[in-house]
């Protein structure tokens, strides 16, 4: 296999820069072998996947902006995507009961049948490319990511550190202080004619 994320890392580089790009690097990898096989063995894109898996989990279906919105995507994308599944007969478009101007996108019959299949084969994927680790290592890392994710998550609602702490301070020590009341402003002065 050739050079991924993690070759940018150095010896020298801090311990959590390096996991962070293994942390990519595998990431990577995992998603590069489930494009080609979806490619191979479905002659699909892992969009079309993703999207068709939003509408499994929605069947009274999903607007056009929540899909957008689901997938990280812009709304050019998900229509690109969605005008292909529609002429292949795999989902239909309705219009939205309460917004004559947007749609809900399901699926046929024919896209839920298809989905359980691809879902099926994605699972043994999945099974197979974690197979590296026994069931207790990957109950270990489950555990350690789910650590991670809590951590990242306080991190996002903490406030942003002050621009005189120079990012010395952890975030999550700044969102335990107590805040210092503010100051009330000055009304401003009027300008004489």
């Amino acid at each position: 296999m050739g050079l991924d994320l993690e070759s940018r890392a150095l010896a020298e580089d801090h311990q959590a820069l390096r996991l962070w790009l293994r942390l990519l690097a595998c990431t990577n990898r995992v998603e590069g072998v489930i494009r080609k096989r979806l490619s191979q063995d479905f002659a699909t894109t892992l969009p079309r996947f993703d999207l068709l898996a939003q509408l499994e989990r929605a069947p009274q279906g999903l607007s056009m902006r929540e899909l957008s919105k689901r997938l990280m995507v812009t709304g050019g994308n998900i229509t690109g995507i969605t005008d292909q599944l529609e002429a292949e007969g795999l989902v239909l478009r309705e219009a939205h009961p309460s917004d004559r101007r947007s749609f809900t996108v399901k699926l046929t019959a024919a896209g839920k049948r298809q989905f359980k299949r691809m879902a099926a084969t994605h699972e043994q994927w999945v099974i197979e490319l974690l197979e590296g680790w026994s069931p207790e290592e990957k109950t270990q890392v489950y555990g350690l990511l789910a650590s991670l994710k809590s951590h990242l998550g306080a991190l996002e609602s903490a406030p942003a550190p002050s621009p005189k702490s120079k990012g010395r301070t952890p975030r999550l020590a700044l969102a335990s202080r107590p805040q210092r009341p503010q100051r009330p402003q000055r009304p401003l002065k009027k300008e004489s004619l």
